[in-house]
């Protein structure tokens, strides 16, 4: 009886986190097809033109590319160091390993506007220092996202390679390969599913970031969360509610495809 009961508010407990985190969207959503320039209950119709509003707003669009390239960019190079990463954390024994996987994933446990304050003072010293101003821009930007889908890469790599049968690289080397046509013949294609699945997150995790954004973006270099929080500071329509849900379909529809390579349950 009393673990029946432990099961049913347990069960009870997590509906209502998970309520209150998926309610909260599901209004965002629903207020993008008012009919009302004002935000009312209950609404006095529903329209698709807010949709229309949102995808001809210059902010909004150049928000968006300027946010893609750097979600393109930063989790092609997660990626790549991530995979190299993870081959010498989970390939190899050295003394520091365990310091070294502490390391790559210590962004995850450290707040993103921590991290952002932190960055922008580093920064400000190696401008003032070298002369390299990285405080505003592209470049500065790129480097703090890389910063931070990094650790996503080398876990999601990390729990695809531990699951990895070496004897087909076994194979590949007694058959005369290399150990470059081994990595890339025999090696890689088992890695697929991992790199896949590390490029989709680490691209989610650029594309929506605000607060480490927030403190190094410049002039030409604004990312659409930041687009859409400077439209809400003068505006209160359904039209940022119309591009933050186009944003919520594209992160969920990533999601998904993430969690056809590696289950998600897995390493989150």
């Amino acid at each position: 009886m009393r673990g029946s009961i432990g099961r049913f508010l347990f069960a009870a407990f997590n509906a209502l986190v998970v309520g209150l985190m998926v309610v909260p969207v599901l209004f965002v959503v629903w207020s993008a097809f008012y009919d009302s320039p004002f935000l009312s209950f209950p609404p006095p119709g529903y329209t698709l033109s807010w949709f229309s509003e949102a995808l001809n707003h210059q902010a909004f669009l150049n928000g968006a590319i300027t946010s893609l390239k750097l979600a393109l960019c930063s989790s092609i190079i997660g990626v790549i160091i991530g995979t190299l990463a993870s081959l010498v954390l989970v390939r190899t024994e050295f003394r520091g390993r365990g310091a070294l996987n502490s390391i790559l994933l210590s962004p995850l446990i450290v707040p993103n506007i921590v991290l952002g304050i932190a960055l922008y003072m580093f920064f400000i010293w190696l401008a003032d220092q070298g002369g390299l101003d990285l405080t505003t821009g592209f470049w500065g930007l790129l480097l703090a996202h890389v910063l931070l889908t990094l650790p996503w890469s080398v876990r999601l790599i990390s729990a695809n390679l531990i699951g990895l049968d070496r004897s087909v690289e076994e194979a590949a080397m007694n058959l005369g390969a290399n150990g470059l046509k081994t990595f890339f013949h025999a090696t890689v294609p088992q890695m697929r599913s991992g790199v896949i699945a590390a490029a989709l997150f680490s691209f989610i995790i650029s594309f929506e970031n605000l607060e480490i954004s927030l403190l190094l973006v410049g002039p030409g270099s604004t990312t659409l969360p930041i687009a859409l929080m400077q439209y809400l500071e003068f505006n209160i329509n359904p039209t940022v509610a119309a591009a933050s849900t186009l944003q919520v379909v594209l992160i969920v529809g990533l999601l998904l495809l993430t969690d056809r390579h590696v289950k998600l349950s897995r390493i989150v």
